[in-house]
Formats: structure tokens, sequence, C-alpha cells
């Protein structure tokens, strides 16, 4: 199968998954080995699985990583950054967990992902929401 120079198979298309936008880090661990320690109802909102892949851009200091999820206890609000990824975020930080996935260019056409916005305390403020291209805003309720 040929593969295209971003590596995905040719006749495919590496799509947006699913995104949890505006996660507020609440740990960052340098001592730990590494990954992305979420709360299990936050991954659960954004079908993430443990061990999977995410892509984490940080919207207060601009760097983006790519790391794998673990999970946190149920209901703590916990987004802990480890390893050598916590040189780039700190508590406080607001970031951007996304992860992308792959599929043929019909499906591609069709598909929509799943956005879960994210509120104070790292709590589901909205577990569908559409997303807004900019220079749009979302309007509050």
């Amino acid at each position: 199968m040929a593969v295209n120079p971003n590596g995905v198979p040719s006749g495919r298309r590496s799509m947006l998954k699913s995104k949890l936008h505006r996660v507020t880090v609440t740990h960052a661990d340098v001592d730990y080995e590494g990954s992305l320690t979420l709360d299990a109802e936050l991954l659960a909102a954004a079908d993430i699985l443990p061990f999977e892949e995410v892509h984490v851009w940080n919207v207060t200091r601009g760097t983006r990583l790519r790391t794998y999820a673990l999970v946190a206890e149920s209901g703590s609000g916990v987004a802990c950054v480890n390893g050598a990824a916590a040189h780039l975020a700190q508590p406080g930080d607001l970031i951007i967990v996304a992860t992308f996935t792959q599929m043929d260019e019909a499906a591609a056409h069709a598909h929509r992902p799943k956005v879960v916005l994210v509120g104070p305390d790292n709590r589901i403020r909205h577990a569908d929401a559409e997303e807004i291209a900019g220079p749009l805003r979302r309007q509050e309720n």
C-alpha cells in the first residue's frame, strides 16, 4: 500500500477524531516516565482510550506535543502532564487534547469529530459541541 508524505496510506485521510477543549492542567510531574493522565470522565466523553496517542496543544504557552493517555480517577478533574512534557505545561495552563483517526474518502466527507467543551474544575460543559471555525466565537448560554 502506498503511503503519502504525511504517513497516511493513499486513499485515506487523517481526520480529527475527538477533542477536549480547554482542559486546565492540574499537575505537571517531570519525574514520571511520560504520558498525560486525565479524569476518566473526560476520556470517556471524548472516546479516548488508555494508551491512545494524544496531541496536546497548550493554549497558555503555545507549545505542542504528542504522548499517550492514562486514566485518572473518575470525577477527580485531574489533568497531569507527565515526564519531559511537564517542561511544556504547568498547573493552571489551558490545553486542548486531540486524537486523530484514518478513514477512507467517503467516510471522511461525512465525518464529524467528537468535540467536548470543558469548564471550570475540568467538568464537562458540553459533551457534543460543534466545531466553530475562527474568527467566529461560540455564544455562551
